[in-house]
């Protein structure tokens, strides 16, 4: 068995770009999902180390001498990050050359051959779900044995491609991540902005039956199928994740889409209703009201909502599978029995123009979420929305962050500039916070717990900063 270390690496200060995250971008405050797509093959590999650098302040110098006490270092990757991922593996193979290094990831499962020829350092790529094929690698199989990995056949000096590796049907064959969590992670640096704090974050499944063509995860990794774990398997993780950590205040399950199958998800709320935590999941704005009110009734908290436009052509455009009427339904229900609603916003879709980004807006503040989130338009490579920006020459930028690691707007349409998108963003967040009715919410929470004003303090000025830089950032481009 070879020591083996699975690293997320530091990039950028403040880069939210780990396993879990779906914008890899900085945020406007301080947010850091956990690193669960390493932490399952970390579960597997016996003797292995999980280092999640960006939150643990661990940088380059510091996690280059971790890694050259393995001989085994898997890197996860994503396409702003790339680039220094790179030059990272260039220096630990400096370093130690022996090692063998692996690069896993939505980028590098893309593009293996271009991953592998940019930068020889890296001896294997393990692409799509990368869980066995890492435990493989790991026990010390040759890697022209191993499907699921592209890598250098050294000494004819060529990339090897073998077979696709099967996803994974069973899902309960997965061991529990919150051991890896326990033993290498310190839960105390994850934050969210609308989850409570300390929180864990876990998957419950993988893959997701919406076809929308923006989204990254579904189309590289996990598949449009949604394949998930038991009940059964999930109340078990979580009955030992409350043993382990006594003190979080609330759990995430990062599933795609939790509410694609009702039935099941009702039965794992009513599962953790006997457990008494308080949970809350990703939803689509399409659950009925008997499902909302079982969850509601078993600890479900807040659902975060992907709403992603006002204007219902832009939804048919990235293939949405939802109806502005229906989502404004699906809001009165939750508000009718109290669930909070996180809600996440995208300008710069195809169709988007100057009135479309109003009427978000304007959709934005009817719906009024508890919080929301805006994003630019991020074409991957991988999705059909990188395929289509590509094919009518709306990509007008090629790097999705600027050096400081802040989302550039990347797409242009004819009657729509990048700038225009880009400052969108910040118009929009005065849009709809800068109204009495999130000041006095915010200010009514503020005053009834002094950790949440503190936090909210904090939050606030990390808000404030980072639209300065942005600010900044759009001056000297």
């Amino acid at each position: 068995m070879l020591q083996t270390l699975l690293l997320n690496p530091p990039s950028y200060e403040g880069f939210d770009g780990g396993a879990g995250a779906r914008y890899q971008a900085r945020r406007e405050i301080r947010s850091f999902w956990y690193p669960t797509w390493l932490a399952q093959p970390a579960a597997i590999i016996p003797g292995c180390k999980l280092v999640d650098a960006p939150p643990h302040g661990i940088g380059v110098d510091e996690a280059l001498d971790l890694a050259t006490g393995y001989e085994l270092v898997v890197v996860h990757t994503s396409t702003p990050t790339i680039q220094s991922n790179m030059r990272f593996a260039e220096a630990l193979k400096a370093r130690r050359p022996e090692a063998l290094i692996g690069f896993v990831g939505a980028h590098a499962a893309v593009l293996p051959q271009q991953t592998l020829r940019a930068c020889p350092a890296v001896d294997f790529v393990a692409r799509k779900e990368f869980d066995f094929t890492l435990a493989e690698v790991a026990e010390g199989r040759p890697l022209a044995e191993i499907d699921g990995i592209s890598y250098w056949d050294r000494e004819r000096g060529v990339v090897v491609h073998r077979p696709e590796r099967s996803l994974i049907a069973n899902m309960d064959s997965l061991p529990f991540v919150v051991n890896v969590y326990k033993r290498d992670l310190t839960i105390e640096n994850y934050y969210i902005g609308y989850l409570r704090h300390p929180y864990v974050s876990l998957y419950t499944g993988r893959g997701c039956a919406s076809r929308c063509t923006f989204c990254l995860w579904p189309q590289t990794i996990g598949g449009h199928k949604y394949r998930h774990r038991s009940p059964e398997h999930v109340f078990e993780e979580m009955k030992l994740a409350q043993r382990l950590f006594p003190g979080v205040q609330e759990y995430f399950f990062d599933d795609d889409t939790f509410t694609d199958d009702r039935p099941r998800a009702e039965e794992i709320a009513r599962r953790l209703k006997t457990l008494g935590i308080t949970w809350s999941c990703n939803a689509k704005a399409n659950v009925p009201y008997e499902t909302l009110k079982v969850m509601r009734e078993c600890g479900l908290r807040l659902l975060v909502v992907g709403f992603e436009s006002g204007n219902q052509q832009i939804l048919n455009n990235i293939r949405k599978g939802i109806r502005l009427d229906r989502a404004l339904e699906f809001v009165k229900d939750c508000r009718r029995l109290g669930i909070k609603i996180h809600g996440t916003f995208i300008v710069g879709l195809p169709g988007e123009t100057r009135e479309t980004i109003r009427q978000t807006v304007e959709f934005a503040r009817a719906v009024d979420p508890y919080t929301i989130q805006v994003s630019l338009a991020a074409p991957y490579p991988g999705t059909e929305l990188y395929a289509q920006a590509a094919a009518n020459g709306w990509l007008k930028k090629d790097t999705l962050l600027d050096e400081r690691g802040i989302q550039n707007a990347t797409l242009e349409y004819p009657e729509l500039s990048r700038e225009e998108i880009f400052q969108a963003v910040e118009s929009f967040y005065r849009g709809f916070y800068m109204r009495p009715r999130p000041i006095l919410r915010i200010v009514r929470e503020m005053a009834q717990d002094r950790h949440e004003c503190a936090r909210r303090l904090r939050e606030g000025f990390e808000f404030v900063r980072f639209f300065a830089r942005r600010q900044e950032a759009a001056h000297s481009r």
